[in-house]
């Protein structure tokens, strides 16, 4: 402890309720006979899921880029993260105008096509307490703020594998997800954006096809 407070130059009592509060997360363990402290097994553990988090951009990568080309518009990965969804890659469409994003980027869960997902994929009772607890924003005039209807359309894409957002996130842009389910640790999902412009009920359609098909073919990847 000493050492440590030392070489931080901080005062012992802040140390100790800093090492204390890392001992009991298993981020340090200390050696009864030695008194020194070691770095724990949560830290290999955390290490091992952004490992996983890393092949599983591999993994979904190729598929990625064939949704791209199949659908022309911008293609976007994404985890859960507590109380918002944050895009881990993205493959741009090659098109002049396009949507995009950098990696990092969040979204709050209950946004967009990726948030209806999401709550998809929970128990609908967990689903209910998140939507009271955080409350719908009208980010658009298109944005679904009725929890009886938000909660329809969950339903929705429970049953058919996907979900939609007809410019309820961003004015003009329309957008479907579908979840990725062979990771057991890492919720997450992909997704295509493009201009509501340029779609007509046809393309709508084949964006919806291609993107569940995307989620699908990314979790047989994983199970291989």
């Amino acid at each position: 402890m000493s050492e440590i407070a030392r070489d931080l130059k901080m005062a012992k009592s802040t140390v100790h309720g800093m090492t204390s509060a890392l001992k009991d997360l298993g981020v340090i363990k200390r050696d009864p006979s030695t008194k020194k402290y070691t770095l724990g097994v949560t830290l290999f553990e955390l290490g091992r899921r952004a490992y996983s988090q890393a092949d599983f951009k591999n993994v979904a990568r190729p598929v990625m880029e064939w949704l791209m080309e199949k659908t022309q518009a911008s293609v976007f990965l994404g985890v859960l993260n507590w109380d918002h969804v944050t895009v881990v890659d993205i493959v741009e469409s090659k098109n002049d105008l396009k949507i995009t994003s950098p990696i990092g980027t969040t979204i709050p869960v209950l946004a967009g096509a990726v948030g209806k997902v999401f709550l998809a994929e929970m128990e609908e009772e967990q689903a209910i307490r998140l939507i009271k607890s955080r409350g719908l924003v009208s980010y658009t005039k298109n944005s679904v703020t009725d929890p009886a209807k938000y909660l329809e359309e969950i339903r929705a894409a429970r049953a058919r594998g996907y979900a939609t957002d007809d410019e309820e996130y961003i004015l003009g842009v329309w957008a479907v997800a579908a979840p990725i389910r062979g990771w057991s640790h890492l919720r997450s999902a992909i997704w295509a954006v493009g201009f509501k412009a340029s779609l007509d009920e046809k393309k709508m359609e084949a964006f919806a096809k291609y993107t569940k098909e995307a989620a699908e073919a990314i979790n047989r990847k994983i199970q291989e």
